[in-house]
């Protein structure tokens, strides 16, 4: 049986990603835009309407005028699913997803924002290098999502490694705790992330990977979804509103991902956005 490996030009990545990075800062996902409609809809608070009225208007023009959402366009978070059987030639794949960034960083007119170093804080000038995360899957194709991550939200993100006695009081009460503490801050209405399982760095990854499902789903395992649903109810209840003035819509998704752990522990990792969750993806 002859195996067939199917090459994929380094190039061909990078153009990718080089186009990806500005859809994703100029277009919110129909989801996000979705979201946000309908919470306007359901808001009775007069200054959070108009508040709910200027996002929706700034996404509006941002994608007829093909600018940024926001003048935070991000750092790159690159995340690659390769299928088995493909062969990335002509160049390191690493070179060639920040070589992408630093194109469409440049041709899009995007903010660049990330330092060389995080204590002498030198900037890179170009943000690279990207945030990359690789996958190796079945098959022959490349799944390429770009998720450029603002810090406003990302800085009030947080991690804890739970006992499993605490159990899911525990851990409810965590992701309640840290949306509260963020606040105003991470501009919301926010989308919250959650991990659970794994690692200490799994977790996180885990709850970064949460920002990317819709918004709109809900988790194949009933009882997840049910707790997703029970905690956006709890948040929305918290009453911070759209940019910390009060009002029914504090988050408008949250989206929990699971994977195994270890008999001693319970990690959970809440990785918070903003309104402008940013994410576009292709497929080679």
């Amino acid at each position: 049986m002859i195996h067939i490996i199917r090459e994929i030009q380094a190039q061909q990545i990078t153009d990718v990603i080089e186009k990806l990075c500005i859809e994703a800062n100029q277009h919110l996902p129909e989801d996000v835009k979705q979201a946000l409609r309908c919470c306007r809809e359901q808001e009775d608070w007069e200054i959070a309407q108009g508040v709910l009225d200027q996002i929706i208007e700034n996404f509006e023009i941002a994608c007829q005028e093909q600018v940024p959402i926001c003048q935070d366009t991000g750092m790159a978070c690159v995340f690659l699913e390769i299928g088995q059987d493909v062969h990335i030639t002509g160049g390191a794949l690493s070179e060639a997803v920040d070589e992408g960034v630093r194109r469409g960083y440049e041709r899009g007119y995007l903010r660049k924002s990330v330092v060389k170093d995080p204590i002498r804080r030198e900037n890179t000038g170009d943000n690279t290098p990207a945030m990359l995360y690789t996958e190796i899957v079945p098959g022959s194709r490349v799944t390429v999502c770009v998720v450029p991550k603002g810090f406003g939200s990302e800085n009030m993100s947080a991690i804890r490694m739970f006992k499993p006695s605490q159990g899911l009081s525990g851990i409810k009460d965590f992701i309640l705790e840290t949306v509260e503490a963020a606040g105003p801050n991470p501009c919301p209405p926010m989308v919250v992330g959650v991990g659970i399982g794994g690692t200490f760095d799994k977790a996180a990854l885990l709850a970064k990977k949460a920002l990317i499902r819709p918004i709109d789903s809900s988790h194949p395992d009933p009882f997840y979804g049910e707790l997703e649903e029970e905690l956006l109810k709890k948040i929305n209840e918290l009453g911070i509103g759209p940019q910390g003035f009060g009002g029914k819509t504090t988050a408008i998704g949250l989206n929990i991902e699971t994977m195994p752990t270890h008999i001693a522990g319970m990690p959970c990792a809440v990785n918070i956005s903003c309104h402008v969750t940013r994410h576009r993806t292709e497929v080679i």
